[in-house]
């Protein structure tokens, strides 16, 4: 057996030394032009808020752990969309299933649960977010009958979707806003008591770090078992130390922002805590619903690289016909892909309405524009058989910086439309010229 190490090419060293890093390194190439034009979003509002108010209030502390929580409800839902547009699909209804679930829940631990269990029970967080996930699959799943056995197109079912799933939702309570959610639910959303403190933070980035220096040995390790080529050495301690650095920095900004004085004070007062002169800090760290982006990120990286079901799913991307032809089973793989579509919506409306703390017939609205714009943004094609789950969540934070960057420097909300519209629109143009100088 003969090891062998992958070294640049002639017409890689043409392209400069950036092209030889990239090459090396083996990172995508769309991956540093998003991470480029988020860095540029952020600088350039930051930017913006010194020239004109004097004060750059984006890049904060503050600013950033809020847009992280902002980020994690679109992001949930983009995850599940990459497969759909994968597969050539298009599912318009995720924000009305957001909010029709998010109703669902709402009525199930105010008006219902309290009832049979009493007030406060610690089970009712739980059964209502059993139910809320339970709904928005079972919703998915039907869409994805109706596109796979009933022949109707993904954009005709999910539009009708969109529209009878908000009557739905209006109708369950009247146009009622139902609050507040239980407490245990709410922590679900966020929040001084719905963060992970500043231990708990540096704990998950010390197992995030060792689980990137695992990944890369073991890749290492299988590349070497099966004679692939391997990356020079320092583009491994590269990519390692790059990765825990920021890792660490996530660690670090998320510990610099604490928990508002008057809360602080109410939980000194409940815990015995004497108050020092100066102020007591306690770090927010980590929010759940970041945690709950991540681990779904996690989990869905795994199902599409990994699994027999994340083959297929590109497979019936790249060309449905053939992958019909070579036995696999496209119309329980579409009802099957919509159902987990469905079961991230369901995920992502306990995540919307635990942050809000109530249900509104509101709830969710216009999300199914961020949630595509998202997954095309970071690199999902219209086209289909191209996407990455780290991608749309990369895209569902361009699109939340964008929102949350207009709204610190005073843009109306006509302006921000017409900004996402454009952007949507050059994400696609951008894909085409990828796609055409790909070939």
């Amino acid at each position: 057996m003969t090891q062998t190490t992958s070294h640049p090419s002639a017409a890689s060293a043409e392209s400069g030394p950036i092209g030889r890093f990239l090459k090396a390194t083996e990172i995508d190439t769309r991956l540093v032009g998003m991470v480029g034009a988020l860095v540029a979003i952020w600088v350039g509002f930051h930017l913006y808020g010194l020239i004109v108010n004097g004060t750059g209030v984006f890049l904060t502390p503050r600013n950033l752990w809020n847009l992280s929580v902002q980020t994690a409800s679109i992001g949930i839902m983009a995850c599940g969309m990459v497969l759909v547009i994968i597969t050539r699909h298009i599912d318009l209804s995720v924000g009305s299933v957001l909010g029709f679930t998010a109703m669902v829940m709402g009525i199930t631990q105010v008006w219902i649960l309290p009832q049979w269990l009493g007030l406060g029970h610690p089970l009712i967080w739980l059964i209502t977010g059993v139910v809320g996930i339970a709904v928005g699959t079972a919703i998915g799943a039907f869409h994805g009958w109706l596109v796979a056995y009933r022949g109707i197109p993904a954009f005709i079912v999910t539009l009708g979707g969109l529209l009878v799933w908000r009557g739905a939702a209006f109708l369950l309570a009247r146009g009622e806003t139902i609050s507040p959610v239980d407490a245990h639910f709410a922590l679900i959303g966020g929040g001084p008591y719905g963060s992970i403190g500043a231990i708990g933070s540096w704990v998950v980035g010390l197992i995030v770090c060792a689980a990137i220096v695992w990944l890369l040995v073991a890749g290492r390790r299988q590349r070497k078992k099966f004679e692939f080529p391997l990356r020079p050495m320092w583009a491994e301690y590269t990519l390692g130390i790059v990765g825990c650095a920021v890792m660490i920095g996530a660690v670090l900004l998320v510990n610099a922002y604490p928990w508002p004085r008057g809360i602080v004070s109410q939980y000194a007062a409940a815990q015995g805590i004497e108050v020092p002169e100066g102020g007591l800090f306690i770090s927010h760290g980590f929010a759940i619903p970041v945690l709950v982006l991540a681990c779904v990120g996690v989990v869905m990286t795994f199902i599409m690289t990994r699994t027999r079901f994340g083959r297929y799913v590109l497979a019936i991307g790249g060309n449905p016909d053939a992958a019909e032809l070579a036995g696999i089973d496209t119309r329980w793989m579409t009802v099957k892909i919509f159902a987990l579509m469905g079961f991230l919506t369901g995920l992502s409306a306990i995540v919307a309405s635990a942050r809000l703390n109530s249900a509104t017939n509101s709830l969710g609205q216009l999300d199914e524009l961020y949630v595509i714009a998202a997954a095309v943004i970071g690199g999902t094609s219209l086209a289909g058989g191209v996407g990455t789950i780290y991608g749309a969540i990369i895209g569902a934070l361009v699109m939340q910086s964008l929102k949350t960057g207009m709204v610190l420097i005073g843009f109306d909300a006509a302006m921000q439309d017409i900004v996402v519209g454009v952007v949507l629109v050059l994400a696609v143009y951008v894909d085409k010229l990828y796609r055409s100088r790909a070939k």
